[in-house]
């Protein structure tokens, strides 16, 4: 029988850590209820990642176009490397901390779309920096997070250029005139002074980098500290509208329920009003009656009255 889909390991992986385990051992029974135990055997054989590893396979199974795009530069950095091309590798090394960035804004976002996820403020997003920085030197690396499957953050000192290899020229054959030795031994010394020059010229170029890299840290830290504060202020923001949220929900609570009996009683008001006016037609109806019965009796004292008069 087949092991399990695809699909399934990538649903797993996609379940935050503290969920992971449950998941696993509910995909193992149901295995085993289709009548499939090598497919049981595998799921079980699955691990738990780390938090850090979970959200770089939340990106990966979530967004696999940007992963790819990380796997392209990976490779364009490797060729840089290979090819000595220091101008080009500066370029893609800027390019390469602008997609690194982007794509641990892109976890973050992803992270506060999954309701069992940690807190904003306890995603170890510096892991997930870390293990895609790897991810653009080690292959291995690269391939696990393009599977979905990472079980821990990993790490990467960083990029820098591949020094150029110091070569010599060696010939062989006849020895060389005396004239010619010294000539080689002036060369010789020439070589040692542009050599040491151009060591002092690295050194002071490395210096020049050093402090400019120093200089970006320093801006990327204020920036750090800037976006942090601002998590912050917009997680006060969304918890005081959550409390307003709850509080006009609790009032609207109340009104529907005076509402209703207010309707309760001007149903009974209009019962009233309704019984009201049947009594109201009823009393005048008698009224009339017990009127014209009185008009007619007026009417038969008159007649009596006139009948029983005698003449003069």
């Amino acid at each position: 029988m087949a092991g399990p889909p695809p699909e399934l390991v990538q649903r797993l992986y996609a379940t935050p850590p503290d969920r992971f385990v449950a998941a696993r051992d509910a995909a193992v029974a149901e295995a085993r209820r289709a009548g499939d135990p090598k497919a049981a055997r595998e799921i079980g054989r699955l691990r738990r990642p780390t938090v850090a590893a979970w959200l770089v396979n939340l990106l990966a199974i979530r967004r696999p176009e940007l992963v790819a795009d990380l796997a392209q530069l990976a490779e364009s950095l490797r060729a840089a490397q290979r090819e000595l091309r220091g101008g080009k590798l500066r370029e893609l090394s800027a390019q390469r901390r602008a997609v690194v960035g982007a794509l641990v804004s892109e976890v973050r976002k992803l992270a506060a779309a999954e309701p069992a996820a940690p807190p904003a403020g306890k995603l170890p997003l510096a892991e997930v920096e870390a293990t895609l920085n790897a991810a653009l030197s080690d292959t291995e690396v690269a391939e696990q997070i393009r599977a979905g499957r990472l079980l821990r953050a990993t790490h990467y000192a960083g990029f820098g250029e591949v020094p150029r290899p110091q070569l010599r020229l060696v010939t062989g054959g006849a020895e060389e005139p005396p004239v010619r030795e010294r000539a080689a031994e002036r060369a010789g010394a020439h070589r040692t002074r542009d050599e040491r020059a151009a060591e002092r010229a690295a050194r002071a170029e490395r210096a020049k980098r050093r402090r400019a890299l120093e200089r970006e840290l320093a801006q990327a830290r204020g920036d750090l500290d800037r976006a942090e504060q601002e998590l912050t202020e917009a997680v006060g923001s969304e918890r005081d509208g959550s409390a307003t949220l709850d509080r006009i929900e609790t009032e609207l609570a109340e009104l529907e329920r005076r509402r209703a009996v207010a309707e309760q009683e001007l149903s009974r008001a209009k019962l009233a009003r309704r019984g009201a006016e049947r009594s109201v037609t009823a009393a005048r109806r008698r009224t009339g009656e017990v009127e014209a019965a009185l008009e007619a009796l007026a009417a038969e004292a008159g007649d009596a009255d006139a009948g029983g008069d005698p003449a003069d």
